[in-house]
C-alpha cells in the first residue's frame, strides 16, 4: 500500500523533507496527472512521492535546470 499525504515528511532515499509544490495547470492535465500517478504507484509499487520527485527531476534535467 502506497502512502499518500499531503503534509511534508520525510522524503525516503532522498535526504530531506518534502515541500508542496502548486502547479495551476488545466483540468484535463491534472486528472491526467492524478490517474498516471496512481497507475505507476500501483503498478510498481513505489510511492507517489517517489514518482513525483522523479516526474520533478526529468523535468528539470530536460530543460537543462
Amino acid at each position: 500500500m502506497t502512502r499518500d499525504t499531503a503534509s511534508p515528511h520525510p522524503a525516503a532515499g532522498t535526504g530531506g523533507e518534502t515541500e508542496p509544490l502548486t502547479l495551476l495547470v488545466d483540468r484535463d492535465l491534472f486528472r491526467a496527472f492524478q490517474r498516471c500517478t496512481w497507475i505507476i504507484a500501483h503498478e510498481t509499487d513505489r510511492s507517489r512521492l517517489e514518482i513525483m520527485n522523479e516526474m520533478v527531476r526529468d523535468f528539470l534535467i530536460k530543460h537543462d535546470c
